[in-house]
């Protein structure tokens, strides 16, 4: 039995990262820190934190495995530089307090397409917490790559992703399966596996991957 510490758990891959992890007999307890409540469960742990000062010296910080499933959008967030402080340091400080307290074992949800030296915003950020988490010596670290989320009917229209999904459903069949959208429980399957192997060293499983 495994205690996982999942973060971004009210994001759209993080609920169903939660959800599978809850439901998950190998799991024995799981630790969300967030930023509002969570619906209470017999195996949950859920901390109420300020991504700003997270609590160094938490307990939860250790766990058999880390999950990280924290991400925006430059809309949401506002600005560039608001996107990257979520996107980047918010991920980066979390992994590095869960490396500090033993974790061995890091799953980070990213891009495909995510390069450190990407000229796009969004690829470059994701590159760059690749990257960043990569330096701190998990002996298991996971970073998987999906495409274009699916996540069903959303209560904010995104447009620019309904097109890209709208043309994924009518045109998939002509699309290579690495650029296929996929669904976000595909994503916290393969992130949730990952994780209950922690396979030493380093992975990167492509969106393709996912998908099968």
């Amino acid at each position: 039995m495994q205690s996982l510490l999942i973060l971004g758990a009210t994001g759209a891959v993080g609920q169903q990262l939660l959800a599978q992890a809850l439901a998950h007999s190998d799991v024995a307890c799981v630790v969300a820190p967030t930023r509002r409540a969570l619906p209470a469960h017999a195996k949950l742990k859920n901390p109420i934190v300020d991504f700003e000062a997270l609590p160094a010296d938490a307990p939860w910080w250790q766990a058999d495995a880390a999950l990280c499933a924290l991400g925006t959008t430059r809309k949401q967030a506002g600005s560039d530089a608001a996107f990257y402080r979520v996107d980047h340091d918010y991920v980066l400080a979390a992994a590095r307090h869960a490396h500090a307290a033993g974790t061995p074992a890091f799953v980070l949800n990213s891009s495909l397409g995510a390069d450190a030296g990407a000229r796009g915003l969004y690829l470059r950020t994701k590159g760059e917490a690749e990257r960043d988490v990569m330096a701190l010596g998990f002996a298991s670290l996971a970073i998987v790559r999906p495409s274009l989320l699916d996540a069903g009917p959303r209560a904010q229209l995104r447009t620019g992703e309904e097109f890209g999904l709208w043309l994924d459903r009518h045109l998939g069949c002509l699309v290579p399966q690495k650029w296929r959208a996929i669904r976000v429980d595909k994503v916290a399957d393969s992130m949730l596996a990952t994780a209950l192997a922690a396979t030493p060293g380093v992975r990167v499983i492509e969106s393709g991957e996912m998908a099968g």
